[in-house]
């Protein structure tokens, strides 16, 4: 790959280049495709970045270091990737380079003032880098040197437990093993990544009501779904493949609930730039329910939800939850139910800032399911 030299220049001041206008009514599509192949032929090439592209996701080639998405377990399509994809993989394969002159001109001051778009598209670094004490640059370092620094450093401390190494998320599976192999040899599990970091609390949260600290279904279980809700993420932004897993459940009849304080593009109508009736057409609607809630207002709606839920049961005994569940699989049921009748519904609606009506029909959407998933055999808990 040949090299080529950035010559980076300062961060623009665009306090004086915002605009805003009307959001786009319809995500991906042609769009999408342009801006994918923009981004990939303009940093990597035509002929690296297509080399690249029919490797991301695919079982011979390299997971995508943009999202976690979990890829098909059988068949994969020739473009397992979305635009946020195209572009993680446009700067980790790009051919510009940042080498000692760079460092040599923009001191750890100047450089800490850049986005980290700004500093990502600067390029690769060529060198190791080290900040000496006293210095405002950073200066390469010949690896052999670099190592030594690290391996002085490391035999200094009193316990190998006293030293953390982290791992990042765009490390490639490779490379964080061998890194890990290398910390335990060293004779420590102190090895946090960037899903420790990051789940912590999701983690310990999910491992304290539910028993598993991850997910507990697989990418088909969305295609077994009665009824999706999705809480507390942006996938249009953030893992647009989601898209065409939503898509793939709406024509499985599934409904889909999205609670968010803005209706994100993606998760309102969706073009599956491999499908050839959305590009041409209108595209795929997504969301059947938008609960536009009030931003720190989600525990308020989901209180609403449960306690409009639970006097439906009350109303009509069996008919909305399963008592046989709750009974074998979980616990402290009676103390969730008096904390949740300690509230006041009214009240709850009001911090939401949705209509009761909205709330109510998703509550009803909730109730009125067809079959007790866990039950079927394919849910989490299935016998």
């Amino acid at each position: 790959m040949d090299k080529k030299r950035v010559k980076a220049q300062p961060p623009e001041d665009h306090d004086n280049k915002l605009s805003y206008g009307r959001p786009p009514e319809v995500a991906a599509g042609i769009a999408a495709i342009k801006s994918s192949l923009k981004h990939v032929f303009g940093e990597v090439g035509i002929v690296g970045g297509t080399k690249a592209l029919l490797k991301l996701n695919q079982f011979d080639g390299f997971d995508c270091p943009g999202c976690a998405w979990p890829d098909p377990d059988k068949h994969r399509s020739i473009a397992e990737f979305c635009e946020n994809g195209a572009k993680a993989v446009a700067e980790e394969a790009t051919k510009a380079r940042v080498d000692a002159e760079f460092f040599a001109s923009y001191s750890v001051q100047e450089l800490s003032e850049w986005s980290d778009y700004e500093i990502g598209k600067s390029g690769r670094i060529t060198d190791p880098m080290i900040l000496k004490p006293g210095s405002s640059h950073y200066e390469p370092i010949a690896w052999n040197d670099a190592f030594q620094i690290i391996a002085k450093h490391l035999k200094t401390l009193p316990s190998p437990d006293e030293a953390i190494f982290y791992t990042s998320g765009r490390t490639s599976n490779e490379a964080a093993f061998l890194y890990q192999l290398f910390v335990r040899q060293y004779g420590t599990n102190n090895l946090p990544d960037c899903s420790n970091m990051c789940h912590e609390s999701s983690g310990a949260g999910l491992s304290e009501t539910v028993g598993i600290g991850k997910g507990s279904v697989k990418l088909e279980d969305f295609n077994l779904a009665e009824v999706i809700m999705i809480m507390g993420q942006n996938p249009g932004t953030n893992h647009p493949r989601m898209l065409t897993a939503l898509e793939k459940a709406k024509q499985q009849g599934a409904k889909i609930v999205t609670i968010n304080p803005l209706p994100e593009v993606g998760l309102m109508k969706f073009k599956h730039p491999q499908n050839v009736n959305d590009m041409l057409g209108g595209g795929s609607k997504i969301t059947d329910y938008f609960l536009q809630v009030r931003i720190n207002a989600d525990v308020a709606l989901l209180k609403a939800l449960m306690i409009m839920l639970y006097q439906m049961e009350e109303e009509n005994p069996g008919t909305v939850l399963d008592h046989q569940f709750i009974a074998n699989k979980t616990a402290g049921y009676e103390e969730f139910k008096v904390d949740l009748l300690s509230h006041n519904l009214n009240e709850l609606i009001n911090q939401t800032g949705v209509s009761e009506q909205s709330i109510r029909e998703v509550a009803e959407l909730l109730a009125a399911k067809k079959e007790d998933y866990h039950l079927l055999g394919h849910g989490p808990y299935s016998a």
